[in-house]
């Protein structure tokens, strides 16, 4: 069924003035709004436009993994940011920290960040954030925000997720109104990025929700991998990893597996 005319209209009241959220881009069927937004700040837009669709034919995680569930069950969107680029770093920061606090304002359980940007409860990861850029020979052009949300899945479908998956049915027993997650989750964002563009920083509150931290862990990332203990993270979110003769080595980006 997707986004109902009610619902859109209930979002732009609730989103008016919001820096995230105050423009709405409602479509029907598209590949992915990465690429809708990605299109519309090509164009031109403004900061801060949000885009909604009823269907993603090929919806995107990082490393183009597919998003799980149907479009009545989960909440993905993608918002079209223009942020300095040295600031470009706390935009994942602002992201995660946003969905964690809106998550526990719903739902009343604690949420953690895997790093560098997997929104979990116990464990199991709930939300996914991708960060999608585009430079010229001036720096920064935009920066295109996407965050998935699994809202009213049921994980137990989908044998391929269900032991590392959850929902917010899943953890509070009853559906939840999208149009309520949504807001929440675009105010907690937009609040958050607000202290970015202000040049407040997010690093220490951010490192306090990783959970990774104090784990041995293994991240690879493209043809490489570091093992190591995750000890903390630089002032760019990067991931410290001490290894076993106290050398200490620095994850830009990978993913995160824990290391036994």
């Amino acid at each position: 069924m997707g986004w109902t005319a009610s619902e859109i209209g209930r979002l732009r009241t609730l989103l008016e003035g919001r820096a995230i959220g105050g423009r709405l881009v409602h479509r029907g069927a598209v590949g992915s709004t990465m690429d809708e937004a990605g299109a519309l700040a090509d164009a031109g837009c403004a900061e801060g436009a949000v885009v909604l669709a009823d269907e993603q034919t090929a919806a995107r995680g990082r490393f183009d993994r597919r998003w799980m569930g149907g479009p009545d069950d989960n909440v993905a969107f993608s918002a079209v940011l223009r942020p300095e680029l040295s600031r470009l770093s706390q935009l994942n920061m602002a992201a995660t920290l946003g969905v964690a606090s809106a998550v526990e304002r719903l739902a009343g359980v604690e949420a953690t960040v895997k790093w560098p940007n997997d929104v979990r409860i116990g464990g199991k990861k709930l939300a996914g954030i991708l960060i999608e850029t585009a430079m010229d020979a001036g720096g920064l052009k935009h920066a295109v925000l996407g965050i998935g949300i699994n809202v009213n899945l049921d994980v137990s479908a989908y044998p391929q997720i269900a032991g590392t998956a959850t929902s917010l049915m899943a953890e509070t027993g009853s559906p939840l109104d999208r149009v309520d997650v949504l807001r929440a989750v675009l105010e907690d964002v937009d609040d958050r990025y607000v202290e970015v563009r202000g040049g407040g920083s997010l690093t220490d509150r951010w490192a306090s929700r990783l959970d990774t931290l104090g784990s041995t862990v293994r991240v690879r990332w493209r043809d490489s991998e570091m093992v190591g203990r995750a000890t903390g993270v630089d002032d760019e979110g990067n991931l410290l990893l001490t290894g076993p003769d106290g050398s200490v080595r620095t994850a830009i980006a990978g993913e995160v597996t824990l290391q036994a």
